[in-house]
């Protein structure tokens, strides 16, 4: 990476050809619609690292899931890239950190080596999929901070959600991608913390304006950007219901932004739960 120049191109074709190392870096909503028409030989023995946190919304699947679904590309040949880190603070040059993941330690450790700079700490793993369905669910959450934020709850009801939402995080993930993981760690406790306060947060604060009372269509209009976790709101709904998992925050806030339920009846029902 270092000491290269940029290179532009129209044709994505065109640009994988050459490539050996691929950073992925498109919303998830539309990396089905990115991938559909490229042929498998072009990414054929190519290394593949998703920076996207979020899940396809059709397929209900991870980055790295589908494009080794698709492409047959082996798990040792991707790697995730995780928080807790704002691209925003990045570019302040403000103290960053990163977490990079790959089945293949020698290559998060390459990865590590071109990426980190006297702003940017960062650190490995290898607990790929544990860390790239955090990142999915940490941003359910943190909109469901924003929309307690928008109704004007305070501090205190904040940090006993956050506390709950890390038991329902951990929940999931023992379920779904089982592994031995410290999930006190920044990459876990750490991305869903930056993610649920910050006012960098754009999941914050779609669900804050949510709770102030705008329409999720109209939210996501002024906003202005891909608030990844409005479609990992939903495909976590799907396989909450398909593996009978109980997450009532995540589906307290599917009933907001899916099924039109009332920000503040809905919140108001967690109250009784969270302990």
């Amino acid at each position: 990476f270092k000491g290269k120049k940029v290179k532009a191109y129209h044709n994505l074709e065109e640009a994988l050809a050459p490539s050996n190392l691929i950073l992925v870096a498109v919303p998830s909503a539309f990396v089905a619609s990115v991938f559909e028409n490229i042929p498998k030989e072009l990414l054929t023995n190519k290394q593949i690292i998703s920076s996207i946190k979020g899940i396809l919304p059709v397929e209900l699947q991870l980055v790295t899931d589908y494009l080794s679904t698709k492409y047959a590309i082996p798990q040792s040949q991707m790697a995730v890239i995780g928080g807790p880190c704002h691209a925003e603070e990045v570019a302040l040059e403000k103290q960053s950190y990163l977490t990079v993941a790959s089945a293949d330690l020698t290559f998060a450790a390459e990865i590590k080596i071109q990426m980190q700079s006297r702003f940017i700490s960062i650190s490995i793993s290898e607990d790929l999929e544990g860390l790239e369905w955090a990142a999915v669910l940490k941003n359910v959450y943190a909109i469901a901070c924003g929309v307690c934020h928008g109704l004007g709850f305070g501090d205190n009801f904040q940090a006993v959600l956050v506390a709950n939402a890390m038991q329902e995080m951990s929940l999931f993930l023992r379920h779904q991608a089982p592994l031995e993981r410290d999930i006190l760690s920044s990459a876990y406790l750490g991305d869903l913390l930056v993610t649920a306060y910050s006012t960098f947060s754009r999941n914050r604060t779609l669900g804050n304006m949510v709770g102030r009372g705008y329409s999720i269509k109209a939210a996501q209009v002024e906003l202005g950007m891909i608030a990844e976790g409005y479609y990992a709101v939903n495909g976590l709904h799907q396989l909450r219901k398909k593996h009978g998992l109980r997450l009532p925050i995540a589906e307290a806030i599917y009933s907001i932004l899916y099924e039109n339920t009332s920000a503040k009846e809905t919140i108001g029902n967690l109250k009784s739960i969270l302990k």
